[in-house]
């Protein structure tokens, strides 16, 4: 066996066909990678003239060190023992030549699946046999981290799209279903963008997400050549919303007269009429404070109000929403509901098996301060999938001692300046 660079049709091909596999292990990331100043290339194990492994390899430079990391781990069968230690001898060989000091990998390894209840249904039986794989050939586990500290999150949640429409809507949580009713009544909908309409994901993200709109430009582009990629914003159609608000506020306010008129009759003494007519007050002063604000909003907004956003990949029968946002000043609205319910749908029609959310932390972590994220892709009825963790593996360990020790020499000269 021996490692071979692979051309890009050659390592997509393999990774169109190579199953765990993900959107992080493709040609277009690795492009869209090479933008955000990564250097990257494509290897494979060949037995003779059969292809039996690959990985998308990318290179950074941290203190003038060259650095690896392999996105969602290696395209191998991890249970092969055989072909496992025979690729991870051969490419730390290969990497080592390179004055690459080391390479990261996130691998795709399945620990447990965890229900919406938050409870273990799936184990993986081969988990630990496979991990002392993997420590036994020199990769050193970087441990269980409860957050996003890793290369990749360690635990992401999902959806299985199989189900019928009607069940996937009934397993949404009872807020959210109501949410997302609301949503559509008050005007709001679902748009197929295009790259121009990416800045409204940028301003809605910029202030939690470390990357910028080159970013998700390059990861569009590159996606499009294929049609991998869609985005999608929800907008709320100002003079529908006014339509809706004025309505509903003629309607309270004549059911109010109607009821008051039933009190005179009864010369105020009817507890029903009474409570049913505070009750129907109490509406009637909301929708008259929301009628102002309609009122406000088309005047202000004519063409409407961008409320969320979605950058979605397509990936064998996935879809990943890779980033998705909401203008905080409407968040009341449940805007990203919506979205996201009507992607969930689209998708799910279009035949795609499993809608990716992204990542989550340790849903099960106490005093979690993702408990908001963790809960909101819970609603949906997601289960969530926890991974084995980043490994790291010293390609070139003169060089890695040197690297490691830099990091000393670096706060040193810092202090200094």
């Amino acid at each position: 066996m021996k490692i071979k660079l692979l051309t890009n049709d050659e390592f997509l091909e393999f990774s169109k066909k190579f199953k765990p596999s993900s959107m992080y292990q493709t040609t277009y990331y690795a492009f869209a990678m090479n933008e955000q100043e990564y250097d990257s290339m494509f290897v494979g194990l060949m037995d003779g003239n059969v292809l039996k492994a690959a990985s998308l390899i990318l290179v950074s430079k941290i203190n003038g060190f060259k650095y690896a990391l392999a996105p969602r781990g290696l395209l191998v069968d991890y249970n092969d023992e055989d072909l496992l230690k025979n690729f991870t001898v051969l490419l730390k060989k290969f990497l080592g030549k390179q004055n690459i000091v080391a390479i990261k990998i996130s691998p795709m390894i399945m620990r447990k699946v965890y229900g919406p209840d938050k409870r273990v249904i799936s184990h993986n039986s081969l988990y630990e046999s496979t991990f002392q794989s993997l420590t036994k050939l020199g990769y050193f586990h970087l441990g269980y981290n409860n957050y996003f500290e890793a290369l990749k999150p360690r635990f992401e949640a999902f959806l299985n799209l199989e189900l019928s429409f009607i069940q996937l809507f009934a397993n949404i949580d009872k807020s959210f279903r109501n949410k997302i009713r609301k949503a559509e009544r008050d005007g709001i909908k679902v748009y197929h963008g295009s790259i121009d309409d990416l800045k409204y994901l940028y301003f809605q993200t910029k202030d939690k997400y470390p990357r910028d709109l080159k970013y998700f430009k390059d990861i569009y582009n590159f996606f499009d050549k294929d049609g991998l990629v869609d985005f999608y914003y929800s907008k709320l159609d100002t003079t529908d919303y006014l339509k809706y608000t004025q309505d509903k506020y003629n309607e309270l306010y004549k059911k109010s007269n109607e009821i008051s008129n039933k009190l005179i009759k009864y010369k105020g003494n009817n507890t029903k009429l009474i409570n049913d007519k505070l009750g129907v007050d109490k509406l009637l002063a909301k929708y008259k404070k929301q009628l102002a604000k309609a009122t406000d909003y088309l005047k202000n907004f004519p063409n409407g109000i961008i409320l969320s956003s979605a950058l979605i990949i397509k990936w064998q029968d996935e879809v990943y929403c890779l980033n998705d946002g909401y203008d905080e000043k409407y968040k009341s609205f449940g805007a990203k509901h919506l979205m996201l319910w009507k992607l969930m749908v689209r998708y799910s029609k279009l035949g795609f098996k499993k809608f990716n959310l992204g990542g989550v932390s340790n849903i099960n972590q106490i005093n979690n301060k993702y408990k908001g994220l963790n809960e909101f892709k819970l609603n949906f009825h997601c289960n969530v999938i926890e991974y084995i963790g980043d490994f790291e593996l010293i390609t070139n360990s003169p060089l890695y001692f040197a690297y490691k020790n830099s990091f000393g020499i670096t706060t040193i000269f810092n202090k200094k300046n």
